[in-house]
């Protein structure tokens, strides 16, 4: 048995200059270098003679690879200079003084110069193997509240929540958790201010980076409204989006005949009921719920969720999978807890529709390394990989002119790891 005081005897120093910290970050590395991303952000992102105009692709890829590796302000991008950590990317790492100068010297313009070049990159994903091809692809639609700290953050306002924050618009995609559109918005933004222009741009996008199949958009009642139904139809694309309770849809629900209601699974201690009608010539599918037994005196009455759709189908399966848009809030933990969004970092508006625009670079590379190199197949959670891919001590040797990276013995990952780099390794170069 060790002795209790072994580990107060140990000696501490920070002294190897062949450390690598965070070593797994020689997959998403190799996966951003195979898909051009520094090429694709040089192409796109022109500063002019802004301070930090210079080299954009090194200082982007900087910030996306500290956000992989669990970063969330600027300051913690300076884990990648720290031993040999540098030998595992291929970019020169920038230090957190000049990448803050850079995120500063973004405009409203230049932002969408960074949406430019996230949606060539998507292309270039969904091209090596990541997109759906032909296949039908669900969309989720949602906003969040990204929160701040301080006074001197512009655009920083009290919404809905009641946190000081900003709240961007998102756009994912269901079976993959990928986040395929954002824009950033005040605080005090309405729900679905912006909406219609964002959904726009989000299906031509799409269609640029290679989705032929059906698209289907889900959204909460937040979004419901006569122009985002109307823009549905015009890009034909299918909807199904939960209305709010007004006196049109409440008398619309009251006029369901009593037998029309048919029961369906639900949660023990209560029970649920589906019924259908139209609302403005679109089916509205409505489910009613309440509790039984001991706990119906909480909420003894019928309480009613509805959606209006134009999808074909059975009206229990429907439901059910309108109700599965609540995956999105996983991955917009994900986009939080896992890829640098827990908060704005700057007091500059711009530079934090700059660093949205990274964060969500940043959980998609996670999943496009776990598609294409891990071959897993359906939604990942960020902190999952990082723990068992990208967390891994390392040192970094060189012997005849080749470098070697040496990772622990017996990681109990291993066999997956090696596998994903030789997968990575194996896609052609694009551009």
């Amino acid at each position: 048995m060790r002795s209790s005081h072994t580990l107060d005897r140990t000696q501490i120093t920070f002294d190897d200059d062949h450390a690598v910290a965070n070593a797994g970050l020689v997959m998403t590395a190799t996966l951003a270098n195979r898909l051009g991303i520094e090429a694709a952000v040089e192409e796109s992102v022109d500063l002019g003679d802004r301070p930090g105009a210079a080299r954009p692709g090194r200082k982007v890829m900087t910030l996306v690879q500290s956000m992989v590796a669990g970063g969330d302000s600027i300051d913690d991008a300076d884990v990648l200079r720290a031993g040999a950590s540098e030998e595992v990317l291929p970019h020169r790492v920038m230090a957190p003084s000049t990448l803050g100068t850079f995120l500063r010297s973004f405009t409203f313009g230049h932002v969408r110069q960074l949406d430019r070049m996230a949606e060539a990159v998507l292309a270039r994903a969904w091209s090596a193997g990541a997109g759906p091809g032909d296949g039908p692809m669900t969309i989720d639609l949602d906003s969040t509240v990204c929160e701040v700290h301080g006074y001197h953050k512009q655009g920083a306002a009290y919404g809905h929540t009641r946190q000081l924050g900003l709240h961007p618009l998102l756009a994912t995609r269901a079976d993959t958790g990928e986040i395929l559109h954002v824009r950033q918005r005040k605080g005090s933004a309405n729900t679905a201010r912006g909406a219609v222009r964002f959904f726009c741009e989000l299906v031509a996008r799409l269609r640029r980076a290679g989705a032929a199949g059906a698209l289907t958009v889900r959204a909460d009642s937040g979004f419901w409204s006569e122009r985002i139904i109307g823009t549905c139809k015009r890009l034909s694309v299918a909807f199904s989006i939960t209305v709010r309770q007004i006196p049109q849809v409440k008398a619309a629900i009251a006029a369901i005949p009593e037998g029309a209601w048919t029961p369906i699974d639900y949660t023990p201690g209560g029970e649920a009921q589906l019924a259908e009608t139209t609302y403005k010539g679109d089916r509205l599918i409505v489910r009613r719920t309440r509790l039984v037994g001991s706990q119906a005196e909480l909420w003894p009455d019928w309480r009613h969720h509805a959606f209006v759709t134009d999808r074909a189908g059975d009206a229990v399966a429907l439901d059910a999978d309108h109700r599965r848009h609540a995956v999105i809030e996983l991955a917009i933990r994900d986009l939080k807890e896992g890829a640098g969004l827990n908060h704005c970092p700057s007091g500059r508006f711009f530079a934090n529709a700059a660093w949205l625009v990274l964060a969500a670079l940043a959980h998609n590379l996670v999943r496009w390394t776990a598609s294409l190199g891990l071959d897993i197949d359906g939604p990942v959670v960020a902190a999952t990989i990082r723990r068992r891919f990208i967390a891994l001590p390392g040192r970094m040797t060189r012997s005849a002119r080749r470098f070697h990276l040496h990772l622990p013995s017996r990681w109990p990952w291993r066999e997956a790891f090696l596998a994903a780099i030789r997968r990575l390794r194996d896609l052609p170069l694009l551009a």
